[in-house]
């Protein structure tokens, strides 16, 4: 049963309160709890982090809305809090970099796959294989300097395969801007979609480049720069798809309601009882905020918000493996590359392309994906399966 944006009020600005123990609750575990209950945590925290980047953006350039966006933003900030406070203590940055990426993956390759408009799926698909590359980079980089198996975060939902290889990725930004849907005509689901997908590429550019530097292995510090370059670019990307003609309150209304379609998502498929509560709880907020905003909308803009708001949501978010999906794509499309804002085959690019120009600078001194995953492949329990040179020695030392 989809939900009625229009007639559900959700919790009103007032009634929605917090304490310090509540946001700071009981957190998940790492390896008991479901792999999808770590993608729904990782990605809520992108949007609620997006939430509060754009609010703050907003009020920079609207005195009238400062009030209002201070208000909402406040609630948000405990929101964002209180979802991110769920990881584990226990749940290395290194585990945490792999639950990023299966959460690009498998949310990017649902949104390309019920995408409307071929185009926008193009786009989604194109940033999917990327973000696959990234995952088979970063398990490389686990088992280089841990000796661990990234498959025991990732719960054999997600295959750890290369992609499009990273050291291709390196783009001109001219070739990394798309054509933006139209406000006017595009579906509701295809704003969603920008949307949340745009959120959970920025939480991870900053996420690379927060954790980056606190690696001492060389070629781990040289992997997260080139990683977070290449998230920047999806951001350029993916903020591009959005039609810039949006006004400041038709892109809050927007932020608002993709906020509670992604809620409502996570809420359909969630197997942990606590973590369903939050996603019920904080549903019912951002309805609230949702028809908070409503109101700013139809006082400063004096227009009807059925123009752009859809009476239901669409069908959510599928929390699920994509796997078929993500082969398919990957046996079609992995040798695109980008010239403006279309996709074109690797062979047309020319020497003389601005992207193979700046692509061949960045590696000129070797490239980190390529050295981190040399000679590896990935095989079930790695660290149950193989010695590491430490025991081989230790093992040695004792004959």
């Amino acid at each position: 049963m989809s939900l009625d944006l229009m007639k559900e009020k959700g919790v009103g600005l007032d009634e929605q309160k917090f304490n310090w123990r509540d946001i700071a609750g009981v957190p998940t575990s790492k390896l008991d709890s479901d792999a999808f209950t770590r993608v729904r945590i990782i990605l809520m925290n992108g949007i609620e982090s997006e939430a509060l980047r754009f609010q703050h953006a907003c009020a920079r350039m609207n005195k009238e809305l400062q009030l209002a966006l201070a208000r909402v933003r406040r609630i948000e900030q405990h929101q964002q809090t209180m979802v991110n406070w769920l990881l584990p203590a226990d749940l290395s940055p290194l585990e945490t970099t792999i639950g990023f990426e299966q959460v690009a993956i498998e949310v990017t390759a649902s949104v390309a796959e019920h995408e409307p408009d071929p185009y926008l799926a193009q786009v989604f698909r194109f940033g999917l294989l990327e973000d696959f590359d990234h995952m088979y980079r970063f398990s490389a980089l686990m088992d280089r300097v841990t000796g661990c198996d990234a498959n025991n975060i990732l719960q054999s939902y997600t295959d750890i395969l290369p992609g499009r290889p990273t050291a291709v990725e390196h783009r001109a930004p001219e070739d990394d801007l798309r054509e933006p849907y139209d406000r006017k005509k595009a579906a509701p689901i295809s704003k969603l979609n920008a949307a949340t997908i745009m959120a959970g590429e920025h939480q991870t550019h900053d996420y690379y480049m927060t954790i980056g530097p606190m690696f001492a292995d060389p070629i781990a510090r040289q992997l997260y720069a080139e990683i977070a370059s290449i998230e920047e670019q999806h951001v350029t990307q993916y903020e591009s798809i959005i039609d810039p003609e949006e006004t400041w309150l038709e892109k809050w209304l927007m932020h608002e309601a993709s906020e509670i379609y992604n809620y409502y998502s996570c809420l359909q498929y969630e197997s942990h009882p606590k973590v369903k509560a939050i996603w019920q709880r904080f549903l019912d907020y951002e309805l609230g905020h949702f028809h908070y905003v409503l109101d700013l909308f139809k006082k400063f803009e004096k227009r009807d918000p059925a123009e752009i708001i859809p009476e239901s949501l669409p069908e959510p978010i599928e929390y699920r493996s994509h796997r078929e999906f993500v082969r398919k794509t990957l046996s079609e499309e992995v040798d695109l590359r980008a010239r403006k804002t279309q996709f074109i085959d690797k062979d047309d690019e020319g020497a003389d392309s601005p992207s193979v120009v700046y692509r061949e600078q960045m590696n000129s001194k070797g490239s980190p994906s390529e050295t981190v995953a040399a000679g590896y492949q990935w095989k079930p329990g790695t660290e149950l399966a193989e010695e590491t040179p430490d025991i081989k020695k230790l093992q040695t030392k004792v004959a």
